[in-house]
């Protein structure tokens, strides 16, 4: 990472902290309102009784290994006909909800809007949809940012939440396990063949880095799963690495991709 960039860090890390110090004042002093709305809710931390049933939260039943929901229980584990015709680089998917118009809400609020008070409930959420990969994991790897977005953004999203995830479940973070070598355009939009095509070389793992995840059980932290193109371009790093397992627990996903 250029030292231009590392030396913004610290600047970055405690502007974040003092707007997250002021939204938390401000959200002990007046009740709670929802996370996506704003509107009154039950709880801090929650979301209100529109949003909640908007969200679209995934239970089981759902492929075991894609985690896409089923829409009737036929009372054994399944795997869907994607994974059989596709079958990710990865091993297991997790997502706290279907990506509505409440989760995009949300990741948006995230990621563009600065809303590091939302990582902890967040992180939340993810512990809970994603216990089975967090009860099996080594470590957690966040997918990592291009330092010129980084730069642009001030922090990774995905690595906010795998720091907020290991401190509720003690599960060490190895974040430096990826990096990101390629700046590659926004894949929104894109199809699902662009998709892997805009991602294919982009990550990388270095020799140091290396020994962390040989013969680790990884479970691969991001927002937003899609299509996987970026979730089976990492997982391949990583099991070039030697990892023994990989993972991937998102905030939420796209169920039916365009």
């Amino acid at each position: 990472m250029p030292l231009a960039v590392r030396a913004f860090q610290p600047i970055a890390a405690a502007a974040q902290f003092f707007a997250s110090s002021g939204r938390a004042f401000v959200q002990t002093v007046l009740p709670p309102v929802c996370l996506a709305c704003r509107k009154p809710a039950g709880a801090g931390g929650g979301l209100c009784p529109k949003c909640w049933q908007g969200a679209g939260f995934i239970e089981r039943p759902y492929c075991e290994r894609l985690g896409t929901p089923f829409a009737y229980d036929s009372g054994m584990p399944l795997i869907s006909p994607a994974a059989f015709a596709d079958p990710p680089a990865f091993d297991r998917a997790r997502a706290v909800m279907r990506f509505s118009d409440v989760a995009r809400d949300l990741v948006h609020l995230l990621k563009y809007g600065d809303r590091l008070d939302l990582v902890k409930p967040f992180a939340n959420w993810m512990a809970r949809a994603g216990d089975e990969l967090l009860h099996e994991a080594d470590a957690l790897v966040p997918v990592p940012l291009h330092w010129t977005r980084l730069f642009q953004r001030r922090f990774n999203q995905s690595a906010e939440l795998a720091r907020a995830i290991s401190r509720r479940k003690s599960i060490s973070v190895i974040d430096d396990a990826l990096e990101r070598v390629r700046a590659t355009p926004p894949q929104v939009g894109l199809a699902r063949d662009e998709r892997a095509k805009n991602v294919h070389g982009a990550f990388s793992i270095g020799k140091s880095a290396r020994s962390k995840v040989k013969g680790k059980r990884i479970v691969l932290i991001d927002d937003v799963l899609t299509t996987g193109a970026t979730a089976n371009s990492c997982a391949r790093v990583l099991r070039r690495a030697g990892a023994a397992r990989i993972d991937v627990l998102t905030l939420t996903r796209v169920v039916d991709p365009v």
